[in-house]
């Protein structure tokens, strides 16, 4: 065998094994990432807003629906202590929900339908402050606005992240506390060290799994 067979032939074998490797990580980055996310959904609810488009004002008005019925539901969802008591209260309000964003939507001159409902929705990974919550399906209080075909807004109901100042760098540390009290402390570590410098790998796995789990959606 000349050299330059030999050279071949190390170099198809460093490639079937960085391959595997690369096959192997991610596998296992997948499986590590699914679980990690599955015990956090088990635990929280979120609001997952639809714009009726992607034009300006339709965008404005998904914020203005958004304010109002965070707002109107504030006091009953800042005490609620828990996942199930947060669902009951939003189930018990749907009515009002509708009615709050319809009212909204009309004194800004439209007239959209709106739909209320709880579901279950895939969410990319967000980041809020120094909370990253990963991708994949969570419970949600979704809000349609007219034709919902616009970008959405998403933000956590329980616990109540919805009512934090979006433009804060640290959630403050009661709203962390109530994470810690109803997460692992290997999900709650995880989701509120990803910013730092050595949890870099933690985003990165986030990421590989979002990319992923996009990939096969598309099929």
């Amino acid at each position: 065998m000349n050299i330059l067979q030999k050279e071949k032939n190390i170099l198809l074998l460093s490639i079937f094994i960085g391959t595997f490797i690369t096959i192997i990580f991610i596998l296992t980055t997948k499986s590590y990432s699914y679980n990690i996310q599955k015990g956090i959904a088990n635990e929280v609810i979120r609001l997952h807003v639809l714009a009726n488009s992607d034009e300006n004002y339709d965008q404005q008005l998904k914020i203005k629906v958004k304010d109002s019925v965070i707002k109107m539901l504030e006091n009953e969802l800042n005490n609620s202590m828990s996942k199930d008591e947060t669902r009951i209260i939003l189930l018990q309000n749907l009515n009002k929900i509708e009615q709050k964003a319809k009212q909204i939507i009309e004194e800004n001159g439209y007239n959209y339908n709106v739909i209320a409902k709880i579901t279950f929705d895939y969410f990319p990974t967000k980041q809020y402050g120094d909370i990253i919550l990963p991708a994949g399906e969570y419970e949600a209080l979704k809000i349609e606005i007219g034709e919902a075909k616009g970008q959405n807004w998403w933000c956590v109901m329980f616990p109540p992240l919805c009512f934090i100042d979006v433009s804060v760098k640290e959630v403050p540390k009661e709203e962390k506390d109530k994470l810690k009290n109803i997460l692992t402390d290997t999900e709650y570590d995880i989701i509120t060290k990803a910013k730092n410098k050595n949890d870099i790998p933690i985003k990165i796995k986030f990421k590989i799994v979002e990319i992923w789990q996009n990939k096969f959606s598309e099929n």
